[in-house]
């Protein structure tokens, strides 16, 4: 089969379409996300499902040689001065037509600029209640310069939430209709608490009851307070401890965004136990490997890496979210690691998103291998284990 001879640079947007096999995604579309050419996003569909995944250049070329041809069979791409349409036959010889474009590249740059402002879930310039009285916005919905990283991070949180929506729709009609209840682990202010029960009941329509839990007496009773006045009467908050929760018997959905250490490990065993069809968890502080690392003495291939106190750190972090992938995954998880938001705006930036599914062959191998690699074994296991005995 031949392969595609044109190359990427000053690519604006592209769709791939008419998929060699009927088990793949069914289309896929490319857009630039800065003039500049080095931040791209690709959105593949699959079973009336979008997923989204941040690339740079170099990354983009990589993807889009093993799509084009091998995956699908025609590519029509936008560049800054001209168009390409390329097609594979069935026996594999692909054709390439380019078309010079007549407006000049200025115009087409001032287009690619206005296609940046991105089309949030949550919009931009409407004042909802919650935005404003969480400092997010001012009164007439004009987000404020300060809180524009926030902005920006309640959308790519309810991006992923879009993403597994038909797996809670799914719910819904399984059940008859029964309301969805859904948990938010350690929700802090609940910017995306609030934001998660606006978007699945004010815009999917879906029924849902969501409870916040976080320690902070003052800030739960703030969300109540802001939650009755913004009309939604399914949105609750309480006072309490994740390890401790026993307020509900199941859970359909788990949220826990940046509980500090162990206690993401407590909030994904309580998920486990409830056989959560989704989790949603963005770990943070993961102290507990990396004060052992720290205190004994690296397994010796690593003695180099783990003697440097931020390479140690960072390390831990990414074998700690492994283990509890992998403990996930026999639990009978599917797995996805992905990126919160842009390293520029917080470190903590690792989302571990969990749908019920079947359990994944040699998980439990893995887990073990790593765990007595390290010579440690995670609170989330000692939790499960602990549940499964009682």
């Amino acid at each position: 089969m031949q392969t595609a001879e044109f190359s990427l640079t000053g690519l604006v947007s592209a769709s791939l379409s008419d998929p060699v096999h009927k088990d793949t995604d069914t289309r896929v579309r490319i857009r630039s996300l800065d003039p500049d050419g080095n931040r791209y996003q690709i959105e593949r569909f699959r079973d009336n499902k979008a997923y989204h995944e941040n690339m740079n250049a170099h990354e983009l070329a990589a993807r889009f040689a093993e799509l084009f041809p091998l995956v699908f069979r025609q590519a029509v791409c936008t560049f800054i001065d001209h168009d390409i349409h390329a097609r594979s036959s069935k026996k594999g010889t692909v054709t390439v037509k380019r078309t010079e474009r007549k407006e000049s590249t200025a115009c087409l740059v001032e287009t690619l600029s206005h296609n940046r402002q991105k089309k949030y879930l949550l919009p931009e310039g409407i004042p909802l209640p919650f935005l404003r009285e969480l400092g997010v916005c001012a009164a007439d919905g004009k987000i404020i310069a300060a809180k524009y990283d926030k902005f920006r991070q309640i959308n790519r949180f309810l991006e992923f939430i879009e993403d597994i929506s038909g797996e809670l729709a799914a719910i819904v009609r399984e059940t008859g209709g029964k309301e969805l209840t859904i948990v938010d682990f350690g929700c802090g202010k609940s910017y995306l608490t609030f934001a998660a029960y606006w978007y699945l009941h004010e815009q999917k329509g879906l029924p849902v009851t969501i409870v916040g839990l976080d320690l902070k007496e003052d800030v739960i009773e703030r969300c109540n307070t802001l939650a009755l006045s913004c009309g939604y009467r399914k949105l609750f908050f309480e006072v309490g401890d994740i390890a401790g929760y026993r307020g509900l018997d199941k859970a359909d959905m788990v949220i826990s965004l940046h509980a500090c250490d162990t206690a993401t490990d407590f909030a994904l065993a309580q998920a486990i136990a409830w056989k959560a069809r989704v989790i949603m968890a963005v770990p943070c502080c993961q102290h507990e490997l990396n004060g052992l690392l720290a205190e004994h003495n690296a397994p010796p291939p690593l003695e180099a890496a783990f003697r440097h106190g931020l390479i140690r750190e960072r390390m831990a972090a990414l074998l700690t979210d492994s283990l509890r992938a992998s403990l996930l995954e026999q639990a009978g998880y599917r797995v996805q690691i992905l990126e919160f938001i842009d390293m520029s705006h917080t470190p903590k930036n690792v989302l571990i998103r969990a749908v019920r599914g079947p359990v994944r062959q040699g998980a439990k191998r893995e887990y073990e291998d790593l765990s007595a690699f390290l010579g440690h074994k995670l609170t989330l296991e000692r939790s499960l284990a602990s549940k499964a005995h009682n």
